[in-house]
């Protein structure tokens, strides 16, 4: 029964009114899974839909009122037009657009523009721009568009249902809230973007601090092997081995059996202390 009113849903959503959900199919009428699964996510009722649940349906007796390829489904049965050759004759004077934070400064200096084929979508109301940049940004930006205005200068918009849809908008054309200073500034010129990867960035030094001068390789080389050899695990003495507290001598030569000031292990060393490895 769940996969059965999901597979209805489906085909209002898909194949009646993608707009009403913020939804713009491309010219096939396809419309990729994850733009579906956020709308639906964004019905109280359907939060629980996953990719996994559209691919039941796909394969199960609803088969056929879908299509679906790699990324995207559409509806067989197809009641909407998405028409891109007929402007609409009076847009509404005002249109709003949500766009992400980190894109503020640069929208509201070089204006708006889709990408990778696609229109960019401009709803009349609010709430539905809002519901749209959510799925971008949890806290989008909506931006007015004179769409009058615009309309009148030869931008085209054409309309989806309760949508707009159109290819740019020129920055003279929106309205919003000012963006960052400081955040414009450093995107326009470049300022403050360091030139290296986090990683390979020098660090902070604060007020008291200062870097200490490189060492010279050979210098460091030394420091490092004899740091290296002061961690070697001493080797314990054993039967019938020569030691200075539990520890082998070193010595050019080895010493003479007859050699009293070499004490055998446990014998504490009293007047004779070779180096030990």
């Amino acid at each position: 029964m769940r996969a059965e009113g999901l597979g209805r849903f489906l085909v209002y959503v898909l194949g009646h009114r993608p707009d009403e959900f913020g939804l713009v199919p491309d010219k096939e009428g396809f419309v990729p899974f994850k733009e579906l699964i956020q709308a639906l996510h964004e019905e109280e009722a359907w939060r629980y839909v996953r990719q996994s649940h559209i691919h039941e349906i796909l394969l199960g007796g609803d088969r056929d009122r879908f299509e679906s390829r790699e990324g995207g489904i559409r509806s067989t049965d197809r009641r909407w037009r998405l028409d891109l050759d007929h402007e609409a004759p009076s847009p509404p004077k005002i249109l709003f657009a949500p766009i992400r934070r980190r894109a503020h400064p640069v929208v509201m200096e070089k204006g708006l523009t889709g990408g990778e084929g696609r229109p960019l979508v401009l709803s009349a109301g609010k709430a539905m721009a809002q519901r749209i940049g959510r799925r971008r940004d949890q806290a989008p930006v909506l931006l007015e568009i004179m769409a009058g205005t615009a309309s009148e200068k030869g931008i085209r918009f054409y309309p989806f249902g309760e949508l707009f849809l159109t290819s740019q908008i020129p920055a003279r054309f929106i309205a919003g809230p000012p963006a960052p200073k400081e955040t414009a500034e450093r995107k326009r010129t470049g300022a403050g973007i360091h030139p290296f990867p986090k990683a390979l960035r020098p660090p902070r030094l604060g007020p008291l601090s200062w870097i200490l001068p490189e060492i010279p390789t050979a210098i460091a080389r030394e420091r490092e092997k004899s740091q290296r050899d002061g961690r070697r695990r001493p080797e314990r003495c054993g039967r019938g081995k020569r030691c200075v507290n539990g520890r082998i001598p070193v010595s050019l030569t080895p010493p003479k059996a007859s050699d009293s000031r070499i004490p055998f292990c446990g014998t504490p060393a009293s007047t004779f202390r070779p180096s030990c490895a």
